[in-house]
């Protein structure tokens, strides 16, 4: 076991590597700085989780914009900001997937330092265009950003495929933080929150947007009364000649308002099967499982 892992111009694209070696080794957690380390981890996650239980629902969002809502789709930005709607309740199974997803990104930051790689401005604010937000980090000089995911989420970052399929707009909120530090390169350092897997996912300036025509045209967007065109168009429900929901319009908080017109005026329909609601815009065929009120 060593007292301290030192690493001579220590590299990300080792990271993951020596994080592992580091666990499988072990060291000295009560050196000194390793300590310090450590007690600033505990101060971390005694702070994040005593802010996420005090807060207790979700108030509603700011009547501004922040480099965190840029990836946003415009309608569903435009309700955030916009509309009087409250935000849907979490209830405490959810809220407790939110917690420790926090606390495993701040475990990432440790097991980052304890592999003796380095961090640099951690929740730095930026600001772009008027628009404020906090980068997570920077390790060994590169702009980072820490996700915690689920196993779906997670394949992406392992495959680097994000780009390919960004519905929570990870790619859009990074390239903000690159501007500001006029980054050409930047990467996601994720976790599976199931299995404990790590993955680096590199972003070059080919997948980046342009985070200041990007914010321009948000301020545009939420200026105006008009709801913008919606997200995602919906679908064919197989072969039955019914339509539903996409899949990124199923939980949102602002469905039912948003398609208020479906089923000729009457609204989503919601049927219960045994993988979980179904939200139909159109029915013409209606489906052997239970009906059940709008949830």
């Amino acid at each position: 076991m060593q007292d301290i892992n030192v690493l001579k111009n220590p590299k990300i694209d080792t990271l993951i590597k020596d994080i592992y070696n580091m666990l499988e080794e072990g060291i000295n957690t009560e050196q000194r700085d390793n300590w310090s380390l450590m007690c600033q981890f505990s101060d971390s996650i005694r702070d994040s989780v005593s802010q996420a239980i005090k807060e207790g629902q979700r108030e509603k969002s700011q009547a501004s914009l922040r480099m965190s809502q840029i990836g946003k789709k415009d309608r569903m930005l435009w309700y955030d900001i916009k509309s009087d709607i409250k935000p849907t309740d979490i209830n405490g199974s959810t809220k407790i997937k939110f917690i420790y997803g926090h606390m495993l990104e701040s475990l990432l930051i440790l097991l980052t330092q304890l592999a003796g790689h380095k961090i640099t401005e951690n929740q730095k604010e930026v600001t772009v265009e008027g628009v404020k937000g906090h980068k997570d980090c920077r390790i060994d000089g590169m702009l980072v950003d820490i996700k915690s995911a689920s196993p779906y989420a997670f394949k992406k970052f392992k495959d680097n495929t994000l780009h390919n399929d960004d519905p929570f707009g990870y790619i859009a909120q990074i390239s903000g933080y690159a501007e500001e530090g006029k980054d050409t390169e930047a990467a996601f350092f994720a976790v599976d929150k199931s299995s404990g897997e790590l993955a680096l996912c590199n972003i070059d300036s080919i997948h980046m947007i342009n985070a200041p025509d990007r914010i321009k045209h948000l301020k545009n967007v939420i200026e105006s009364d008009i709801k913008p065109e919606r997200c995602y168009p919906d679908e064919a429900d197989g072969k039955s000649g019914n339509k539903k929901l996409a899949i990124g319009c199923v939980f949102c908080q602002y469905k039912k308002d948003c398609w208020s017109d479906a089923n000729n005026g009457m609204g989503l329909r919601t049927f219960k099967y045994a993988n979980g609601n179904r939200y139909l815009t159109q029915v013409h065929k209606i489906p052997d499982v239970e009906e059940i009120s709008y949830a």
